[in-house]
């Protein structure tokens, strides 16, 4: 029996779908990014409304694909820029991509071959266990405190040079998830499936998607950045759903909000030749408070410190935030960004089409709110060069703070 497939859209309600009790309730586990609404007049059929999230959703006897607003190759290349760059138009054509999942794959084989084409790299990892003879550094505290100096055994503790390293825990787990979501080009399983059997002798540890490890690189594997850091984004983006019944089900989810959050600093850190001690994301690192008490803590998407002194603030939105009876909402966020940094005033910079560029004069606090957009149907070499103009507006009001 075929699967069936519905497509839908990035923010975009579609009407009257067809889902069976154990397929509302799945979706509504697993993609609680997706509005789940009854339908006027029927039983069976739902109004699904996407939020941010798009990708893929796997239920039972259902596939449910959520595009982008953007076409999906401008989606990759902002994926790709701050994890890695791991997708070029040279290296991967998208001609079956027909969703999030088939359009990442080409871009992850890829850099898979590119980092596994000298074999499967190895690399130290500290391991601690109870010997007959020493191995390493003996474990004196555990000697005296469980053997009470009774030996053999030894409990040492050793560096063990093998495959089985987190770099390559990251991408066997990624390759497992891939291969449990719809992949509708059998083209693009077996590649996969070759880089997998390369794996056989590392683990697959249980990742938690909130929580995926970082790895730390050096000289000798920076060429593994690119297909590990997508590897990254591909554990951090599924899930798979355990409720009764729904065996099988599962999704491959990617926020877009994020993924412009993250492009937009990771461009504008480049285009100012800074690092992320300097333009700091979500105020990492930095105590920034609305209130005296320090009660109400605030979190710019972007900032930029010189002389522990913030110099520059702004916030980065893909979609226009609106509550009912507040439609400026993100302008009144970033009036408390201004006054909590004691500046005068703020960048807010939106997706094409969320907003328009203007310049608002607050009044009575003498700060000013501006907001700039940038074009994300452009080419990445035009959508680089419109981040270039909003950092070296970032350059001047810094430089006119620090002359302050």
């Amino acid at each position: 029996m075929s699967r069936r497939r519905e497509v839908l859209h990035e923010y975009r309600p579609s009407f009257g779908i067809q889902l069976t009790p154990e397929q509302r309730d799945t979706l509504r586990r697993i993609a609680p990014s997706v509005a789940v609404s009854p339908s006027l007049g029927a039983d069976d059929r739902y109004d699904l409304t996407p939020g941010s999230s798009i990708g893929v959703v796997r239920l039972p006897d259902l596939d449910v694909v959520i595009q982008p607003k953007v076409p999906i190759e401008r989606a990759l290349f902002l994926l790709s820029y701050s994890t890695g760059r791991w997708w070029r138009h040279e290296q991967a054509e998208l001609p079956d991509a027909s969703d999030l999942v088939e359009a990442v794959i080409p871009g992850f084989v890829a850099q898979l071959r590119t980092a596994y084409r000298r074999g499967v790299p190895q690399g130290y990892r500290v391991e601690e266990d109870a010997l007959m003879t020493i191995r390493g550094r003996p474990r004196m505290d555990l000697l005296a405190q469980r053997r009470y100096g009774k030996v053999p055994p030894i409990d040492v503790v050793f560096d063990e040079f093998t495959e089985d390293v987190l770099p390559n825990q990251l991408v066997k787990v990624a390759i497992a998830r891939l291969e449990r979501l719809p992949i509708r080009n059998p083209s693009t399983r077996w590649p996969l499936r070759a880089i997998d059997n390369m794996l056989s002798g590392v683990q697959s540890p249980p990742f938690d998607p909130r929580h995926v490890p970082a790895v730390r690189y050096t000289r000798l594997t920076e060429r593994l950045r690119p297909a590990v850091e997508l590897a990254r984004l591909i554990i951090a983006g599924t899930s798979f759903d355990l409720g009764v019944g729904s065996v099988g089900a599962g999704a491959f989810l990617i926020d877009m909000n994020k993924a412009f959050e993250d492009f937009v600093v990771t461009a504008l850190r480049e285009a100012l030749h800074v690092g992320p001690e300097t333009l700091v994301q979500g105020a990492r690192g930095r105590a920034l408070y609305l209130d005296v008490a320090r009660r109400v803590p605030l979190k710019p998407d972007v900032s930029l410190w010189r002389d522990a002194r913030c110099r520059f603030v702004g916030d980065v939105k893909y979609k226009r935030i609106e509550y009912e009876g507040y439609r400026n909402a993100d302008l009144y966020q970033l009036l408390a960004y201004s006054i909590a940094t004691d500046l005068p005033g703020g960048l807010l910079i939106y997706a094409a089409g969320e907003g328009e560029p203007f310049r608002h004069e607050v009044v009575n606090l003498g700060r000013t709110l501006e907001v700039v957009t940038l074009d994300l149907q452009a080419s990445p070499g035009a959508l680089l060069a419109q981040i270039d103009v909003v950092a070296e507006r970032i350059r001047s009001t810094a430089a006119v703070q620090s002359a302050a």
